[in-house]
């Protein structure tokens, strides 16, 4: 683990290759599993305050699920806060392409410029997830392993992108530059740490 800033990041982002495959997956994550994008309370104010301008890039069937569940929905289980899904399968932000990849409506918005969110920062740093104890202050971030990312997993080896210089962008967005700057200086300084080791073997 390496710890920055009050954030525990777990080894396998910093060791593991990543590099989203869309042409192999079709975006199936923002279709499979039984819950929707995990929101950050700071952006329910958001999503109620664009989904005028976001609507018009939502699908039919979203919109009516938006229409009928909210903009958002809490859980029962852990009052956490997510995306409402279309009949318990995809997001109710998704769309599909032409060439059946499936796009998020909320970063259509965005590249189009009808709003300033590119769309929640969970699908942004995806497959990378972040869980918050309330007790300590502390953030772990950890890699969410699925067996739909396959293609990712063997694009990121062949590339050498390892995950977090995948989801930089998503990490310098939720944390800073700093942050970022101060990860891959611990990760160059293992690597260094490493090197030494094997050259005395």
């Amino acid at each position: 683990m390496i710890w920055i800033e009050g954030k525990i990041v777990s080894d396998a982002l910093v060791e593991e290759y990543f590099a989203c495959q869309l042409s192999a997956c079709k975006g199936a994550c923002c279709w499979e599993g039984d819950s929707g994008a995990p929101l950050e309370e700071a952006e329910l104010a958001v999503l109620e305050a664009i989904y005028e301008q976001v609507k018009p890039f939502l699908s039919p069937a979203g919109i009516s699920a938006i229409e009928q569940q909210g903009k958002y929905v809490q859980s029962e289980d852990d009052g956490s806060y997510g995306t409402p899904l279309i009949n318990g399968g995809p997001c109710a932000y998704m769309v599909l392409g032409t060439d059946g990849v499936a796009q998020c409506g909320l970063e259509r918005a965005y590249r189009a410029g009808a709003t300033d969110f590119q769309k929640p920062i969970s699908c942004h740093l995806y497959p990378v997830r972040v869980s918050h104890n309330p007790e300590t202050g502390f953030e772990a971030l950890n890699y969410h392993q699925w067996d739909i990312c396959s293609a990712a997993c063997r694009r990121g080896e062949a590339e050498k992108i390892l995950l977090y210089q995948f989801v930089r962008e998503a990490l310098v967005r939720k944390y800073g530059q700093e942050f970022y700057e101060a990860l891959e200086g611990a990760v160059q300084y293992r690597q260094r740490e490493k090197l030494s080791e094997e050259a005395k073997d």
